[in-house]
């Protein structure tokens, strides 16, 4: 999608991605085309079948090594595939959660059994993945997580709810964050891993009914006294989960950059087409001196922040990208992203306020990016602490 005519990096032109980024265009286009995600809004839910398909494509595991079970691509991969969700207005699709939040936690933290154990089967889409991190009493505020595993010979018995959580009602593979040691607080956390196929005691709540991503599965989580393998705890011991999470957190944020512009560019293609087409007072919308404004001022900004998400990637590619660059990008794009969709869906008119016109749908879906990932408030919190 060219819409802000802003070229590539030099590392997102190089044949392999671009090719890439066709094929996956191409995948999309035929498992998730908008007349079966309406349907997937209307349910919900993605069918459970889309992560099979994704599976044989070779889009599960894209940046984890071959070795290891993956397909041996990197973060370029899962940007292409992000882009391209959001350009087709397929990203209610859980899949980059699964590819760049929850495999990485196993390909950077976990035994080598661990990987050889878990990471094949998330690859081949037998395994969905979903971090439990959110609670009913915590959110942003990690240290204050209330779900426990306590040893009991020779397992962990996991106690507690999750709620919020991505892909709740379809994972069988939930990274589950929870106090190893309440005494010690952040010091006491881990990262426990419950396959949840056969788990006594480990439920699911309702299917969560949200204002926008609807077509993603989002859901209440309940532990109750669920036996756990010792050997499930991510990288063998305990007390890592807490360095573990804010070492991957800078690309959970980047990812979520990465989503709003690709949403915000597919929201001017789509305006610019209605503006050029809709008719008021005898001429096209288009050629009133105030959407045009509107449309260089939506146009500017986010060509700014497509540049500065591209100077992220790049340092993120280079292992260079801080906590605190990363927030910016979260924050900053996440804030820019509901402004110039709110602006769009103004040039639409009523029609703006439809379901049926796509506006509506990115209007809807742009407000929980302020959110999720830890509040836009805590970005500015962690940036504030750099100063």
């Amino acid at each position: 999608m060219n819409v802000l005519n802003v070229p590539e990096p030099a590392f997102m032109q190089e044949e392999e991605i671009t090719l890439f980024s066709d094929s996956v265009a191409k995948w999309i286009d035929e498992h998730a085309p908008p007349e079966k995600f309406q349907q997937w809004i209307a349910d919900s839910s993605v069918p459970r079948q889309l992560w099979n398909d994704a599976g044989d494509a070779g889009l599960l595991g894209l940046s984890m090594p071959e070795a290891d079970g993956g397909m041996g691509g990197d973060y370029r991969h899962e940007v292409v595939l992000m882009r391209q969700l959001g350009w087709k207005g397929a990203d209610h699709f859980g899949i980059s959660l699964h590819n760049a939040i929850v495999m990485p936690y196993i390909w950077h933290y976990g035994t080598e059994e661990q990987k050889q154990r878990w990471l094949p089967r998330l690859q081949s889409g037998e395994l969905v993945g979903a971090i439990a991190m959110t609670e009913p009493g915590a959110g942003s505020d990690l240290q204050g997580v209330k779900t426990t595993a306590i040893k009991r010979g020779d397992h962990y018995v996991v106690n507690g709810s999750k709620t919020f959580i991505t892909n709740g009602q379809l994972a069988n593979f939930v990274i589950v964050v929870a106090k190893t040691d309440p005494a010690e607080g952040a010091k006491g956390t881990s990262l426990i891993v419950v396959e949840t196929d056969g788990a006594e005691g480990f439920e699911r709540g309702r299917n969560l009914h949200k204002i926008g991503m609807e077509a993603n599965d989002t859901s209440e989580l309940f532990f109750n006294d669920v036996k756990v393998p010792l050997e499930n705890v991510i990288g063998g011991g305990e007390g890592q989960g807490f360095i573990q999470l804010m070492q991957q957190l800078p690309q959970e944020r980047l990812n979520i950059a990465v989503q709003g512009v690709a949403a915000a560019e597919r929201g001017l293609k789509e305006t610019l087409a209605y503006v050029k087409e809709r008719k008021a007072f005898g001429k096209r919308v288009i050629d009133f001196q105030n959407t045009q404004f509107k449309l260089a001022e939506v146009k500017t900004k986010l060509t700014v922040a497509k540049v500065f998400v591209d100077h992220c990637l790049g340092l993120h590619l280079q292992g260079k990208l801080d906590a605190a660059t990363a927030s910016m990008a979260k924050y900053w794009v996440t804030d820019i992203q509901g402004e110039v969709i709110d602006e769009m869906l103004q040039l639409h008119g009523g029609y703006g306020y439809m379901n049926e016109y796509p506006i509506a749908q990115l209007y809807k879906d742009a407000r929980v990016q302020r959110i999720y990932g830890g509040t836009n408030e805590i970005m500015k919190l962690l940036i504030a602490r750099t100063l």
